[in-house]
């Protein structure tokens, strides 16, 4: 089987001395993502006891999650770029000391505002992880066996998310929210692990542009806190700060992103496939908890459960798609894939709403094909993007992929109470009818990207000729 993908000349092999042990490393990788993930989710679970503890407001109460999500979403873009030059053991050192230390600090935490802090120094650490999870694999892995490692990393996060809930559920209801810290507390012992397996590298020369990341970090920020909070100040502040990051990576001699990114053609089309698909798993996974706790009557833990078969399906099948990928490239997933993801968003509109068995079927598809679409994305990127874009490539597409989950989810609440009138199944029927519009999307920028990578083939062909 043959791709039409163009392939970028890189090296394939490590440039340290020591080949780290790919396998070790993957699973070492799977289990830190999957701590990470579902330490993302299960935080949901607890809101409404955090806010009859300490007599919070539900907009108040829940800056434990839009708080972590905000420096969950800057923290991977900014380790991806640190990794450009700082040694990536010492980054992955610094990330489970931030995740797991505010873990230990929150387990003994008495007050919202100390929970609340906890919550933003773990997600400095946890946003971090699945950022140089990718850099780690595109570095050492080479592209033979990219694919494989890409797909088991991806799909560990999706195990997580089924995971979260899971979890999450039976915690806060038989043990209480401050065991939760627990869960992400046991990454202090994954360290040594790191240490003692990661590959060793030598510092690079290099500099960071604290100031282009203030302003994304708070362009991002603002727009977030518009989303969840309609502030309009927010909104302001936003986008005055993206108009001067836009300004600045132009000017400064080692930007915070590369501006390149932004003119490349097939990298923005590339990732607009991964990101339609993320947002359709985000949304669906804040309106599936909702739909069965108020649809079907299920409480967290049985809601967990039955979204727990596809989350853990997609992460079985992550080997064969990788071996799919190592053996024939991203070409056929990232032609075919997107169709299968219409079929299963159009399948789950259509069932839903009515059985929540057949809404645990049909997940199964929909879990399984958005991994395969993330594996073959984040592994064409890799094989797209120079050495010189990697950093910056993979961390701008991270945060914009976790930028758009935190969109779709905004959206997806504002618009259940837009259609409070309506009868409960007719406004969630609705919102799943919105992720087969973003299915489609998922689809032209297939064809889009296509187009683009046929035009940079024939013209590094008319240039080798």
């Amino acid at each position: 089987m043959s791709t039409d993908l163009p392939q970028v000349e890189k090296p394939s092999e490590p440039e340290v001395p020591g080949i780290m042990r790919e396998r070790t490393v993957s699973w070492l990788l799977c289990i830190t993502i999957i701590l990470v993930v579902m330490n993302t989710m299960m935080f949901n679970l607890a809101l409404p006891k955090i806010a009859v503890q300490f007599a919070l407001n539900p907009s108040t109460a829940s800056w434990v999650v839009t708080g972590y999500s905000i420096v969950f979403a800057i923290s991977s873009i900014t380790f991806s770029r640190l990794s450009d030059f700082v040694p990536i053991r010492r980054l992955f050192t610094a990330a489970l000391l931030s995740l797991g230390g505010a873990s230990v600090i929150g387990m003994f935490s008495d007050g919202f505002g100390l929970l609340l802090f906890t919550r933003l120094i773990q997600a400095a650490g946890a946003g971090a992880i699945p950022s140089l999870a990718i850099v780690l694999v595109t570095r050492y892995i080479p592209v033979s066996r990219r694919g494989m490692a890409m797909s088991f990393i991806l799909s560990a996060a999706s195990l997580g998310l089924g995971l979260g809930p899971v979890v999450g559920g039976s915690i806060v209801q038989y043990l209480g929210w401050h065991f939760l810290f627990v869960i992400t507390g046991l990454t202090l012992l994954l360290i040594p692990v790191f240490l003692l397996i990661l590959p060793r590298e030598k510092a690079a020369r290099g500099s960071f542009d604290f100031i282009g990341a203030v302003l994304i970090g708070m362009g991002t920020t603002g727009l977030l806190l518009f989303l969840t909070s309609k502030s309009i100040a927010a909104l302001v502040v936003g986008v005055i700060a993206l108009a001067l990051f836009a300004v600045r990576i132009r000017k400064a001699s080692n930007p915070f992103v590369l501006p390149a990114l932004f003119g490349d053609r097939v990298y923005l089309a590339l990732g607009a496939i991964g990101i339609s698909a993320y947002m359709i798993s985000f949304s669906f996974l804040f309106l599936a908890p909702q739909m069965l706790a108020r649809v079907f009557h299920l409480t967290p833990a049985v809601s967990g459960l039955v979204l727990f078969p596809g989350a853990l399906l997609a992460m079985l099948v992550s080997n064969r798609v990788g071996r799919l990928i190592d053996r024939y490239g991203n070409g056929a997933l990232l032609r075919y894939t997107p169709w299968v993801l219409l079929v299963s968003t159009v399948l789950l509109a259509l069932t839903a709403v009515h059985s929540f068995y057949g809404l645990a079927a049909v997940y199964i598809l929909t879990s399984i094909s958005i991994t395969s679409i993330s594996s073959a994305v984040s592994n064409e990127l890799s094989r797209q993007l120079t050495k010189e874009r990697i950093g910056s490539g993979m961390g701008l597409f991270q945060l914009l992929q976790f930028f758009s989950g935190a969109f779709a989810v905004a959206i997806s609440g504002s618009a259940l109470v837009w259609q409070k009138s309506l009868p409960t199944e007719r406004a969630f029927d609705n919102l799943i009818w919105g992720m087969v519009g973003i299915a489609i999307l998922t689809i032209v920028f297939a064809f889009i990207y296509r187009g683009y990578a046929r035009k940079r083939t024939n013209a590094a062909a008319i240039l080798a000729a």
